[in-house]
């Protein structure tokens, strides 16, 4: 193959990696290799699929206080001028921090509002509610669902967040092979004992090999090879079999016995020999086939200068890396955070840029929920002397992942879906992060009107003709042109224990059987749909056991209903299927994704929703049970 540049000439530095890089995309390298290591090895590695929980976390209910265990509806009369006397062992019981909530109970007092009037009694001055001071099963993270995305770098958090969710071991992108080749008659090992004169200790060896793995590759080091055409061009052919990329030290310049611009240009195209900077002027880029060949110089700094400029982002783009930073940026926040006076409070956030701000949207905030330090992309201190921060309000905060994860990241804000996990993974593939927050369809309508978020969920049904979305997107979305693309069909229904023990069927028999329900928050298409359903039998709220008790995904309903906590609740199949769940279905809804007409032109918007038409994300996604992918991607539009 014929070199594409003249012998040393003095490229400028953007030209040379501009060539470099173009070279790389049109030639399709990548690295697509992944092992499975331990949990304990995995830090820093990056995951080559999303990770999914094993266990729920917590496995069970916990107190979330020290205290007294009880049956909330005992408690009413509760007062803290009038004390309720309660029988330890009977109708109270001693819990600490962590302990299984006991069987007849659904609330913790806290110890602060606990009076020890003897061994067998207690008088509690404060009544509380159901699931008060409770972490409930799955709080933080239900079995089956995502604890960490595709090509997600793992901290120390995400190791937790995993270790949590039962996972011992995780499936990562193998690190690039870096063949390390250094060359010359001089060159002697750093063990000898007396070095002749002209002898040059092999520094550059260990140099390199030690850079290839702070950058994050693997080092494979080749015999040395004095200055001899062939010898290089055997080591050179072992080197690019063996390797993901072929670095030669030495040999790079335009002397009598420098011969690696000539190797490189036998097996495949010299891209650039010689950039004009000083020291590393004598520099050779190369690429045969897919393997990218970097000729260092033998200098050691135009060494460590050549790697820090060319291998370094070779071996990020080829292990899915992003330098990371310790940045500040302005956000401006989602949603209002309450914080008590008297503490600093680190919020964990979520931060994205949507139009010219980049917003932040707060995570669950609890001291024992791991998955919102592994979700996190920024973090920001509510000071000591405030009560909390207004919506809307921009503030300072510190950047846990580099700008480019974060100007890359994509927002979905809206109703709770397991096939977004597949969207994101699809994503990842093309170097975006998709994260989701899930606070129902209607509040997703808002965020989209509010500009803090790219996309809204939702499955809103109108209680009037039946029809979903149209009606709430006009009525909380935007005051502009909104598109709704069709991400899937899903199956609603009553998800219920194995077997089906109760006999339920229908909305109906949840009140005329009084099982224990567990119901979804208000606004979220699923309790629009459930209150539809009850309006049309007539049925009151009050006649449902449990309409109160809320959560806000199909999984974390599926937990509870799992475990026995709970008789019923409505869901999507793929929910109760997870869980192990019969399930009764009551209808079949659209679920689209609400985003600005005008962003369709976004170059991420764009991506996203050539992904959900695609039909390697079709396919995924009718695998799930009670989804039909069959027009996703199609698109109508609802003006305001």
């Amino acid at each position: 193959m014929a070199e594409r540049n003249v012998f040393l000439a003095d490229i400028p530095l953007d030209v040379a990696r501009a060539r470099f890089d173009e070279a790389l995309a049109a030639a399709g390298v990548r690295n697509d290799a992944t092992e499975i290591v331990a949990l304990a090895e995995a830090l820093g590695r990056v995951t080559a699929r999303p990770v999914f929980a094993r266990l729920s976390s917590p496995h069970y209910h916990a107190c979330a206080m020290d205290g007294i265990a009880v049956a909330s509806a005992r408690t009413s009369a509760a007062r803290a001028t009038q004390p309720l006397e309660l029988q330890l062992e009977r109708e109270a019981w001693i819990v600490d921090t962590g302990d299984p909530l006991p069987a007849g109970c659904d609330a913790v007092v806290m110890i602060e509002d606990v009076e020890m009037r003897d061994d067998a009694r207690v008088a509690i001055r404060a009544a509380v509610a159901p699931f008060d001071h409770v972490r409930p099963i799955g709080e933080d993270v239900v079995a089956t669902e995502a604890v960490v995305a595709k090509r997600r770098r793992l901290a120390p958090a995400d190791l937790a967040a995993l270790a949590g969710a039962g996972i011992t071991h995780v499936e990562v992108v193998r690190r690039p092979r870096v063949a390390i080749v250094t060359t010359g008659d001089e060159l002697v090992d750093p063990s000898i004992v007396e070095p002749r004169r002209g002898d040059i200790i092999d520094s550059n060896g260990v140099l390199l090999a030690a850079l290839v793995r702070t950058y994050g590759g693997e080092p494979l080091a080749f015999p040395r090879v004095p200055d001899d055409p062939e010898q290089l061009r055997a080591v050179l052919a072992q080197a690019r079999a063996a390797a993901d990329v072929v670095v030669v030290n030495a040999g790079s310049s335009a002397g009598r016995e420098d011969y690696t611009a000539r190797m490189f240009a036998e097996v495949g195209d010299v891209l650039v020999h010689g950039i004009a900077i000083r020291p590393g002027h004598p520099l050779v880029l190369g690429l045969a086939g897919t393997t990218p060949l970097l000729g260092i110089p033998g200098y050691p700094v135009s060494a460590a200068i050549c790697s820090e400029l060319f291998l370094r982002p070779l071996i990020a783009r080829l292990a899915h890396l992003d330098d990371e930073d310790d940045a500040t940026l302005e956000v401006t926040l989602t949603r209002k955070l309450f914080s008590p006076l008297g503490e600093d409070e680190f919020v964990r956030l979520v931060a994205a840029r949507v139009g010219e701000r980049i917003v932040a949207t707060p995570l669950r905030r609890g001291a024992g929920a791991i998955t919102s330090l592994a979700r996190a992309n920024a973090i920001v201190v509510v000071p000591r002397t405030q009560e909390g921060v207004a919506a809307g309000t921009r503030v300072t905060a510190r950047a846990l992942r580099s700008r480019r994860v974060i100007e890359r990241t994509l927002l979905a804000v809206g109703s709770h879906d397991v096939a977004i996990d597949l969207l994101a993974g699809a994503l990842a593939d093309r170097d975006l992060d998709l994260v989701s927050a899930n606070v129902g369809s209607i509040a997703g309508l808002v965020a989209l009107r509010d500009g803090a978020t790219h996309v809204a969920g939702t499955h809103a049904i109108d209680p009037r003709d039946g029809s979903y979305n149209v009606a709430a997107v006009r009525r909380y979305g935007p005051r502009e042109r909104v598109a709704l693309v069709h991400f899937a069909q899903r199956e609603q229904g009553l998800m219920v224990a194995r077997g089906n023990p109760l006999g339920l069927r229908s909305v109906a028999d949840i009140a005329g059987r009084g099982a224990r329900f567990v119901n979804r928050q208000p606004d979220a298409g699923t309790r629009m749909l459930f209150d539809l359903l009850l309006a049309r039998d007539g049925i009151a709220a009050g006649a449902i056991a449990g309409y109160a008790r809320l959560e806000f995904t199909h999984t974390a309903v599926a937990a509870l209903i799992a475990d026995g906590s709970a008789d019923c609740g409505l869901g999507i199949r793929a929910a109760a299927v997870a869980l192990g769940l019969d399930f009764v279905p009551l209808a079949n809804e659209p679920y689209e994704l609400a985003m600005l007409a005008r962003s369709l032109d976004e170059p991420r918007i764009a991506v996203l929703v050539t992904i959900v038409a695609s039909a390697g994300l079709r396919a995924e996604i009718d695998a799930l049970p009670g989804y039909d992918a069959t027009a996703a991607g199609t698109i109508r539009y609802v003006d305001p």
